[in-house]
């Protein structure tokens, strides 16, 4: 009969695995286990209301707004126009057009495809057809993310780009200098300045180096493919992300926090000489909302206000897509995480943000 001996390194192991030092995420898991029992013991109520709260903050976007509203029948629809468009050479011919500014600014030209493609139909769309064309034009990572930040500077949605204009219109403004300056030139004029300060890692492409972007299957076919596409991007990638911004908002709402964060908005959108309501409505609901309230009083308030709310609508807010769409589309569709995306969107609306202002307070007064 065999009998085991003990050293002193076999008892040594043995207590160093019984005393295992606590990590930092149990510690937090420990802390809030305890305020669970606490809430539970003196007031059982404040977990359901919490609950309540989250699923009165995603209910109506998920359900009214993405899964029975015209937003999940536009994204589906989208898709099909913008698979249409590509198969009918669409993309091959933007690739053309834009070939001869990249290479003045020493960039890969399929960096302009997504912010053309939003123009036309939707964001998430956008992504979804355009992040693969990137990687097959051989893009480098900074030329994806370049192309993030300037895509998210242009409206996604042609009826925000309608009301807008029909409120400078209301408001005495001349409507092509903006449009020009807010929509067309950051298209030439955010690669330029980002190839050069933040996202260096970019190369001058020689139109006979690109491959061919137009698919060679047929019609139907790809029209049926698309509508699943379209689908597929709702169901389990949009309302995902969405629901999960609006759980956090949720969250803060219950809280009592959410309130001064919005009041802090519409101070900031003041500051920027950006309508406060309809700043804040492009922000955390729709641009196309805040631009149907926006042309409505356009005729009363300062046309600097009316022009500012117009370049910050003309944008890919709002934050749900910011913080949720965008990261989780482009880290499918890209060679690009989700971090990676949602910094160059943040990026990019930073920029918007800034554009409101300059040409608000300083074009302005040269085009009323």
């Amino acid at each position: 009969m065999k009998t085991s001996v003990t050293t002193p390194d076999s008892k040594k192991a043995s207590i160093s695995e019984s005393k295992r030092a606590w990590k930092r995420i149990e510690v937090v898991g420990t802390v809030l286990l305890c305020i669970c029992l606490l809430l539970l013991m003196f007031s059982p109520a404040s977990l359901s209301g919490l609950f309540n709260s989250i699923m009165e903050s995603v209910q109506p976007v998920v359900v009214d707004v993405f899964l029975t509203g015209v937003v999940g029948t536009a994204i589906i629809v989208s898709v099909i126009i913008g698979r249409l468009l590509e198969r009918l050479g669409f993309t091959d011919a933007l690739v053309r057009i834009f070939v001869p500014a990249m290479k003045l600014i020493g960039v890969n030209p399929a960096v302009i495809i997504p912010s053309v493609y939003n123009i036309f139909g939707d964001i998430n769309a956008a992504g979804k057809i355009s992040g693969p064309i990137l990687k097959q034009a051989g893009a480098t990572r900074d030329e994806q993310k370049l192309a993030i930040a300037t895509m998210v500077q242009s409206q996604q949605s042609f009826s925000t780009f309608m009301l807008g204009m029909m409120a400078l219109t209301f408001a005495g403004v001349n409507v092509f200098v903006v449009v020009l300056l807010a929509v067309f030139l950051p298209l030439i004029l955010s690669p330029l300045l980002l190839s050069k300060v933040i996202y260096r890692d970019v190369k001058r492409v020689e139109i006979g180096n690109l491959p061919t972007f137009t698919p060679e299957r047929d019609f139907l076919p790809t029209m049926f493919s698309a509508a699943r596409e379209g689908v597929e991007l709702l169901l389990l990638i949009l309302i995902p992300a969405v629901a999960l911004v609006f759980a956090v908002i949720g969250v803060l709402d219950y809280i009592g926090v959410w309130t001064t964060i919005e009041s802090a908005l519409g101070s900031v959108m003041l500051l920027l000489n950006i309508h406060p309501e309809t700043g804040v409505l492009s922000i955390l609901v729709s641009p196309t909302l805040a631009m149907g309230q926006l042309q409505a009083m356009a005729g009363e308030i300062d046309p600097s206000l009316v022009v500012g709310s117009f370049v910050l609508a003309s944008s890919g807010l709002p934050l749900s897509a910011i913080f949720g769409q965008v990261p989780v589309v482009w880290a499918e569709s890209s060679d690009l995480s989700e971090r990676e995306a949602m910094g160059a969107a943040v990026l990019g609306i930073v920029i918007r943000l800034a554009t409101a202002f300059v040409i608000a307070f300083f074009v302005t007064p040269l085009v009323v």
